[in-house]
């Protein structure tokens, strides 16, 4: 941590000692430890609402009420019930949502988010909420674009009906404004965007879902193996920006997985580093164990193991990543093992357009393989003002 900005230092301490994976008196003398130094409480609280992990701080310095200022105290308190009405609402929005698409006979799958937050925590109020996230099936959207429009959700960005099918090939997921808010609900039809080249099977992991119960309601959601990878994916899709996408994939590796399909699957799909290294941030910044049986799948190397100081230094400043920046290209090829993936995604990345291009300017169907020339002509000027 010496490489830490010192003004940062003693919350981000404080944020991590309360998310860590270790309990009982000494995580309980480390927080008190913790709560003596000088805390900025306006900064903790700002901190942990951008790495969405607030009810595991509110609880844990719930019980040092002789260390902490009564203001900041009752701060914390209505941060926690603050995330509990929020969760509260989201699920009265998401069974509303499950009930109209099964009254059509449309299968989703409710995952992250509340589903998530009952499968690995046991209760929907202690992970911080954001939206609802459900995984679909490609030919539903259309049908799922109608049914929830009822319930007043319309897209937030609408794509031309003569390039969705060119969508549902290259993108991945499409987001919807609510009465209550913008991006409130998104439905996913893969993991990433084609060109991340990670091309997973979607309905297997349909066929292999489990049942649970979430604020009343039986739904479906990933198993825990898949949505192990499915989380990971996600994570370094995004630089692991955030602490709370450690936190849930931390609470699933408590639980027994069969860690030889995982790597299995892994291989498979050429994701075996980006697994190594969120085991290992994980290891670094929550203390967490690395299991035996992940050892032996999926061993970590001097590759892994320098990948993840690097982006653990970005995580604890909270360094944004711009993600469609050279830099950011460059860490996800890094991230991957074998060659030929990083050649797809840098063919798909340069010669697969999307929104962006369709919107530059209108082409007739016939003429729609120019589309990749001005994706590739907008790649490179962007590259050019950032060189």
């Amino acid at each position: 941590m010496a490489e830490l900005e010192s003004s940062l230092e003693n919350e981000w301490s404080l944020l991590r000692a309360a998310c860590t994976a270790s309990s009982g008196p000494a995580k309980s003398e480390n927080v008190r430890q913790l709560l003596a130094r000088p805390i900025r409480w306006n900064v903790l609280f700002e901190i942990a609402a951008r790495h969405g992990v607030q009810p595991p701080l509110c609880q844990a310095i719930s019980n040092y009420s002789d260390l902490i200022p009564p203001q900041q105290l009752s701060s914390a308190k209505r941060l926690y019930q603050a995330n509990v009405h929020k969760a509260l609402f989201l699920a009265r929005e998401m069974i509303s949502i499950l009930d109209c698409l099964e009254a059509r006979g449309i299968e989703v799958m409710p995952y992250k988010g509340l589903a998530l937050a009952q499968t690995v925590y046991g209760d929907i109020a202690q992970r911080q909420p954001g939206d609802i996230d459900l995984l679909i099936h490609p030919e539903d959207l259309s049908k799922i674009r109608d049914a929830v429009r009822e319930l007043g959700y319309v897209p937030h960005f609408q794509v031309l009906q003569q390039f969705e099918k060119h969508y549902l090939r290259s993108g991945y997921e499409c987001a919807f404004d609510g009465t209550a808010g913008r991006n409130l609900l998104e439905v996913q039809w893969a993991i990433q965007p084609r060109f991340y080249s990670v091309d997973f099977d979607l309905e297997g992991v349909f066929a292999r879902a489990v049942s649970i119960e979430v604020a009343g309601r039986r739904v479906k959601t990933p198993s825990p193996e898949d949505l192990f990878i499915l989380l990971s994916l996600h994570a370094a899709k995004h630089v692991w920006g955030r602490l709370i996408w450690l936190c849930d994939l931390e609470r699933i590796v408590r639980s027994p997985l069969d860690w030889k399909w995982v790597g299995l699957q892994a291989r498979d799909l050429g994701i075996r580093r980006i697994l190594r290294v969120t085991i290992l941030l994980m290891k670094n910044l929550l203390g967490t164990e690395i299991p035996c049986d992940f050892e032996t799948s999926l061993a970590t190397d001097s590759t892994e193991i320098a990948l993840a100081r690097e982006i653990e230094m970005l995580i604890s400043r909270s360094t944004p990543f711009e993600a469609e920046s050279f830099a950011y290209f460059r860490l996800m090829l890094r991230l991957r093992e074998r060659q030929s993936d990083r050649v797809r995604f840098l063919s798909r990345l340069v010669l697969t357009p999307g929104p962006g291009e369709w919107e530059t300017i209108k082409l007739p169907s016939a003429l729609a393989p120019f589309y990749r020339v001005i994706r590739l002509s907008r790649l490179a000027a962007r590259l050019l003002r950032q060189a």
